[in-house]
């Protein structure tokens, strides 16, 4: 068998594995909702409203709604193939299953490339927030930017990813209930934050509505603007749901608690993204508040509510490493099973004994996001994480086809509604909305994924599972 048709059996993905490399099944559906919750409210909310807002105008709300149609589109998606396939891997998973061995080492390359880059994204929004915390400690300028800014490297943000893979390093549960606790708090803050701009909503700031235009054109300063630019970076904000999927190895009860994890968390996020950004611009222009890093924090300080503005900033201090926890536990899970595959070395897939978690895989996560969070700035590292997961999702609903093809009577817990619509849908809108990335994005991840052809070829094609189980049978 050529490499270009090895498949892995759907039966194969779900039957158990040695305990050594077995993932613990701790989490029920709060759990799941909660890491949804925390991965798709974060940066996106605090940070890329404003920036979404800059190359957009008031149009950003539409931004908003295109991108999160797309990933409505893929969550369902992902809910059919996550129940009928509950273990680790994601999107990778899905491929190896439908599509072959090389297409779901592209989409694990993918994986690890969006959830590494969206810690890293994430733990310089952090930092961006906690940046008057660090200088009233004495920190140096220097510190606290990366060289982007002027500065030598942003400790905080380095601070932060090793800080949470240690959290995660001690245990799928303990990090899982305190990540609830944080989320509740983010949750709190955005009302607070509501609450306090409606009073202030002027209608005549979303005139013109689209000053940019509508699809993705270079400005003039040769960057793209325009709704559809603006959606292919606020596609950021809006996925983390997928990162739902890749517990599905440690959920008590997948069948269940998966699709109410993913399309709940994801119809959630939703409603509160186009509620706080429409109270965003109604509250202040969005040329004014697309300038700040912070911009909540900077509309509430506008408003002369400066006590609650330093509180929300706080909340976003505390509730941000929620979105890192939950794409780091991501990441650790997708180079787990990868390893597991022996795509990577079989070693990196061990499960220390005592907290049931691949310790070694987590914190090689923290220490990758660590080193790109502390010299890259936030608006390089969210288009290229875009990038990934728009190929992931692409993935995904390609598997949801060719398996409704090729097994129609499998038995599937949640079935995606008019799949011959959603499924396609999905497709094409995540094609349209990386043709819409910077052109500097797309050839980085072009780059990316030639550095990762050329380890798969050099490693993964001969030492998979798949293939050494061919090997051993052409020896018989």
């Amino acid at each position: 068998m050529s490499f270009w048709t090895r498949r892995k059996a759907i039966d194969t993905i779900t039957a158990g594995h040695a305990d050594s490399h077995q993932l613990k099944k701790t989490l029920s559906w709060p759990h799941l909702m909660a890491l949804g919750v925390g991965a798709i409210v974060g940066t996106g909310i605090y940070t890329l409203t404003g920036i979404g807002a800059g190359l957009a105008g008031p149009g950003v709300i539409l931004s908003f709604l295109i991108a999160g149609a797309v990933c409505a589109c893929a969550a369902l998606c992902y809910a059919e193939l996550s129940t009928m396939m509950p273990a680790a891997g994601s999107a990778y998973t899905y491929s190896y299953a439908a599509m072959g061995e090389p297409v779901a080492w592209f989409v694990g390359w993918s994986l690890i490339l969006e959830y590494t880059l969206v810690c890293a994204a994430v733990a310089v929004g952090w930092s961006a927030h906690a940046h008057g915390l660090f200088k009233a400690m004495g920190f140096p300028d220097a510190l606290l930017a990366g060289p982007h800014a002027g500065g030598l490297i942003n400790l905080p943000a380095v601070i932060i990813s090793m800080a949470v893979a240690g959290l995660l390093a001690l245990g799928t549960r303990e990090s899982a209930v305190v990540n609830m606790f944080l989320v509740a708090v983010k949750i709190a803050a955005l009302v607070v934050f509501v609450v306090l701009c409606l009073p202030a909503f002027d209608a005549s700031h979303f005139t013109p509505f689209m000053p940019n235009g509508f699809s993705a054109a270079p400005g003039p300063d040769g960057v793209k603007i325009g709704v559809m630019a603006a959606a292919s970076l606020i596609f950021f904000a809006f996925y983390g749901f997928d990162a739902v999927s890749t517990a599905a190895e440690e959920t008590k009860n997948p069948k269940r608690d998966l699709t109410i994890g993913i399309v709940g968390s994801m119809a959630v996020c939703t409603a509160i993204y186009m509620i706080v950004a429409a109270v965003s611009i109604g509250a202040s222009r969005a040329e004014v508040f697309s300038k700040s890093e912070a911009p909540l924090v900077f509309i509430l300080e506008s408003l002369q509510h400066p006590k609650i503005a330093q509180l929300v900033a706080l909340a976003a201090v505390i509730a941000l490493p929620t979105v890192i926890l939950a794409f780091m536990y991501g990441q650790s899970r997708i180079f787990f099973v990868m390893a597991r595959d022996g795509l990577l070395p079989r070693a990196l897939s061990r499960v220390n004994a005592k907290t049931g978690t691949p310790v070694m895989m987590t914190l090689l996560t923290g220490a990758l996001s660590a080193v790109l969070s502390g010299l890259l700035s936030l608006k390089d590292i969210a288009e290229l994480a875009n990038a990934g997961t728009l190929w992931a999702f692409i993935a995904v609903g390609a598997s949801v086809i060719v398996l409704r093809l090729r097994e129609p009577n499998r038995p599937r817990v949640f079935s995606t509604p008019i799949w011959q619509v959603v499924a396609p849908a999905g497709i094409l809108g995540c094609l349209y909305l990386f043709i819409s990335l910077p052109v500097k994005t797309q050839v980085y991840f072009f780059y990316a994924h030639l550095i990762g052809a050329a380890i798969y070829l050099a490693y993964g094609v001969r030492k998979s599972v798949l293939a050494q189980a061919e090997k051993a049978s052409k020896g018989a």
